[in-house]
């Protein structure tokens, strides 16, 4: 039995693979992962979503939207509404109180499209041509500060939502943080 563990450790060792195939951990600074020379000055893809999976076709739908975006490589401001109230109010403002479903794309401030209409623009050629003149971005990055989630722990309050003010001698809520305790990452939302 002995020399079975021992063959199967020795072919292990042989076969391990260091990293996973289907994630790619690559990273880049913030300032070298554009292809434009000043993103900041260059009009974005703002995406609402959802990273919930409570609706599995609302979630399907809000992933095939980011595929679709960052395959073309595009730098894609995302705006997940079930990690902040204030997206979600945001896109109410947006819509003007029309009512909508997730996902939902603006450039520029204009509207896009939801989930069919970026998969219709897409398989028609037309997304690309309607996007022009956004700043790019490298499919594969990955943000160091955030592992791509967009939102870090509040610096302020850990997190905890409370602070303690000295003057006053008790807790009081964190002005600089979400409902959640968090904050959107500073290195890589822009």
């Amino acid at each position: 039995m002995a020399e079975l563990s021992d063959a199967f450790s020795a072919a292990w060792k042989t076969f391990s693979i260091p990293r996973s195939f289907s994630c790619h951990y690559r990273t880049r600074l913030p300032s070298t992962r554009f292809v434009a020379d000043e993103p900041s000055k260059r009009p974005k893809v703002v995406l609402y979503f959802t990273s919930l999976r409570g609706v599995r076709r609302t979630f399907e739908d809000c992933r095939a939207v980011r595929a679709i975006l960052r395959g073309l490589r595009f730098a894609v401001d995302e705006r997940d509404v079930s990690m902040d109230a204030s997206f979600r109010r945001e896109l109410q403002g947006a819509l003007k109180g029309r009512p909508f479903s997730l996902p939902q794309v603006f450039f520029h401030g204009r509207w896009i499209g939801g989930a069919e209409e970026i998969r219709q623009a897409h398989e028609a050629g037309e997304l690309l041509r309607m996007l022009e003149g956004a700043a790019r971005q490298d499919p594969g990055f990955v943000c160091t500060g955030c592992g791509g989630v967009r939102f870090a722990p509040c610096p302020t309050c850990s997190g905890s939502r409370k602070i303690f003010v000295e003057e006053e001698g008790r807790l009081r809520r964190c002005l600089e943080c979400n409902e959640n305790g968090l904050v959107r990452c500073p290195d890589c939302c822009y």
